[in-house]
């Protein structure tokens, strides 16, 4: 974590972050990116669908492992396994809002339980040689704003830094991020605060690096279909103000890159299942893109999604002049 100073890092993301999303932020600037977030009942047990989830690369570091759990023993052993399997930090989750998640005593429903989230915490550091970060959210709810405490409590378990979604449990996803409770954490504790919440434009991340004085900020739905993000945020901290989207070519050629790691990761039929929302990210604020992104829905195979997409940048080549700028 020390070499990584004021940067951007990638989150991690159910169905998102995997291998070539993660290959592709890094190569326009990404500091630090994390898998998606591992389940450590799955690790122990040996499962390989779970262990599919720890595939990486050269080109895939540093990388940071995100495991879920709700025991401290299965936590510092799945910890382990992650660290064996060449993570260079761990991070735990104690902000996934989703249901299935938190009935487990897991990810957010650990906002509420600070005690065990203590002993979570604490249990990792020692099972694992490489840092330990946790991540968290704002608070359970609204009425319950308790990132301070958790921030804290992870400092004094041994956590080397804290990421701070900024949004409470149950937003989920929704409503804004309150960037307050960032700046509150980064006063109460000496280790690294990340932020993270509502960056989704270059000028976001400079801002809520000035408002909060946080050390990183770490970019999630803002780097769906826009992995140039990252380069821009550089920029920026320079002095550049370019934000303008690259030409549709060079678009085309990024989206044909992912989907070719993609079906190396995963082969043709999954990556035709998985990958389509990808391709609705990146094409996202084009010219016509709600006809395109209805008939790629209807492609079932790789050939018609493929001619439809090519089709498809062909009008957006043709069209004179084009410009996308940021929106």
């Amino acid at each position: 974590m020390d070499s990584i100073e004021k940067a951007a890092l990638l989150a991690p993301m159910a169905g998102i972050s995997n291998l070539p999303f993660r290959i592709i932020a890094r190569s326009f600037g990404c500091a630090l990116a994390f898998t998606e977030m591992v389940s450590a009942n799955g690790l122990i047990r040996d499962s390989q669908r779970t262990l599919d989830y720890l595939r990486s690369s050269d080109e895939d570091k540093p990388l940071g492992v995100q495991i879920f759990g709700a025991d401290p023993y299965i936590m510092a052993h799945a910890a382990k396994i992650a660290a064996d399997y060449g993570a260079d930090l761990i991070d735990i989750n104690m902000g996934c809002p989703v249901r299935k998640v938190i009935k487990t005593g897991s990810g957010a429903a650990l906002m509420r339980n600070p005690a065990l989230a203590g002993r979570i915490i604490s249990s990792v550091v020692q099972a694992v040689t490489v840092p330990v970060t946790v991540k968290i959210r704002a608070g359970w709810s609204r009425n319950s704003i308790n990132a301070v405490e958790m921030a804290q409590i992870a400092e004094n378990a041994g956590a080397q830094a804290v990421t701070v979604h900024a949004r409470t449990a149950d937003q989920g996803f929704s409503g804004n991020a309150d960037w307050n409770v960032i700046a509150d954490v980064k006063k109460s504790v000496s280790i690294k605060v990340i932020g993270n919440g509502d960056i989704f434009r270059p000028h976001d991340a400079i801002r809520m690096l000035m408002e909060t004085s946080c050390d990183e900020v770490m970019l999630g739905r803002g780097a769906l279909g826009n992995p140039w993000i990252f380069k821009w945020i550089i920029k920026l901290k320079t002095g550049n103000t370019d934000e303008c989207l690259p030409p549709p070519e060079e678009i085309l050629k990024m989206i044909k890159y992912q989907w070719q790691k993609e079906k190396e990761l995963s082969g043709a039929k999954s990556a035709a299942k998985n990958f389509r929302k990808h391709m609705l990210w990146y094409t996202r604020g084009l010219e016509n893109s709600a006809c395109f992104r209805k008939r790629a829905g209807m492609c079932s195979d790789e050939k018609s999604l493929m001619n439809e997409l090519n089709k498809y940048f062909e009008y957006l080549i043709e069209s004179n002049p084009f410009e996308y700028g940021i929106k």
